[in-house]
């Protein structure tokens, strides 16, 4: 299945039904009178959140959505049947965003979470509104209004707790797979990893979180090497960030250098992101003789100037993963104690997301700019945001 996680459509709601312009004619009744009645009102397009979804493929193959229109009155003041809603549903963590004015319309972020985004068209009125004592036989009705017709973007971000971050090849994938049922490929070359992966950790009967991994990152990502920041978006909703480095890299590059340079894509990529916690995990370390271990990952931790935790593993051997889950566990707990008991604590989150979203509109502007003048340009229609490649979601 191909994991598509952006698409633009188009939702039309229906146009409202005309009134009717209706005089009553009966056998045995010498004065009728008007009795044209209301049209139908149309029907509103509506995005609801299913946790069903994962991709946004569907949205590839249809693009173009309508809701029925109300039909039109009829005489003895009887109205149109109004147009039926349509519910289109879309994976929770998706944003919505008008495409000609930029606004975020919506964030579904809850499972049967309902947002209105095309309102359909009002009734027309019948002529039995428009009488009086002076007009007893008006010919007047109104027509019924257009449903609001909108072309949206729709950027699906996976919703997690805890997100994976790293070089290529630096574990990311191992340690999701050590620590929950995901089973994203595994392989010893890098780029194995080319969509998002989603596994739940599992510590207890009632305690879990989702953990997230996504494509690596190269030096020149923010210029558009290697697989660029395309999938970091899907970190922006985490709360918490592991940058994974391989102490032992096969190609005897230097683990600092590569763990710096994940830093600096990260902050071309979003500032708030990188405001995010942020914890350093040492990998590979099985690959060490155990003599040398301890002095290499402070070696490490003392070149970087790292102050934050740090925690020694050996993914594959699932070394050191329970204390590093145990700990992202306890931090989300005590996070989310703070947010519903300190309104500050709860506002500097709500800012946060308000930055990423804001930095986020900014990222679809620019994207759609160069998009429309390519399409200016060249009328070739391959679509690069689409990648035929296997995606899984194991809960």
């Amino acid at each position: 299945m191909q994991f598509v996680d952006e698409a633009s459509i188009i939702l039309e709601a229906g146009n409202g039904g005309n009134g009717c312009l209706s005089f009553r004619r009966e056998k045995y009744v010498p004065k009728g009178g008007p009795d044209g009645g209301d049209g139908g009102h149309g029907g509103s397009v509506y995005l609801i959140g299913d946790d069903a979804l994962n991709t946004l493929i569907d949205f590839k193959y249809q693009r173009f959505y309508k809701a029925q229109n109300g039909q039109p009155g009829m005489g003895r003041q009887m109205s149109g049947k109004a147009g039926e809603d349509l519910h289109v549903k879309v994976p929770v963590g998706t944003t919505v965003i008008d495409e000609d004015t930029l606004e975020v319309i919506a964030d579904v972020t809850e499972v049967g979470q309902v947002v209105l985004v095309a309102q359909g068209g009002r009734r027309g009125l019948g002529n039995v509104h428009f009488k009086s004592s002076t007009n007893r036989a008006p010919r007047r009705t109104t027509p019924g209004t257009e449903g609001e017709r909108r072309n949206l973007r729709l950027e699906m971000k996976v919703m997690a707790d805890v997100g994976l971050l790293g070089m290529p090849n630096a574990g990311k994938s191992t340690l999701i797979r050590a620590v929950s049922a995901a089973k994203p490929k595994v392989a010893n070359y890098p780029f194995t990893t080319l969509v998002p992966n989603l596994g739940v950790v599992k510590l207890g009967h009632h305690e879990h979180f989702v953990m997230a991994d996504v494509p690596g990152l190269i030096e020149g990502a923010s210029d558009g090497a290697g697989l660029g920041l395309r999938f970091l978006k899907h970190l922006t909703r985490t709360r918490l960030l592991l940058h994974v480095v391989d102490v032992a890299p096969f190609d005897e590059s230097d683990p600092v250098e590569a763990a710096e340079a994940i830093v600096h894509e990260l902050e071309q990529f979003s500032q708030a992101l990188s405001e995010r916690p942020r914890w350093l995990v040492l990998n590979k370390l099985d690959l060490l003789p155990a003599d040398e271990r301890e002095a290499h990952a402070k070696e490490i931790v003392e070149r970087l100037g790292w102050e934050g935790p740090v925690f020694c593993i050996s993914a594959i051997a699932g070394e050191g993963t329970e204390p590093l889950v145990q700990a992202a566990y306890r931090w989300l707990t005590e996070q989310r104690r703070l947010e519903n008991e300190d309104e500050q604590a709860a506002e500097r989150e709500r800012e946060m997301r308000r930055r990423m979203e804001a930095e986020a509109v900014a990222r679809t502007e620019a994207r759609l700019g160069r998009k429309r003048k390519r399409d200016d340009e060249d009328d070739d229609d391959f679509d690069d945001d689409d990648y035929d490649v296997e995606v899984e979601y194991v809960p």
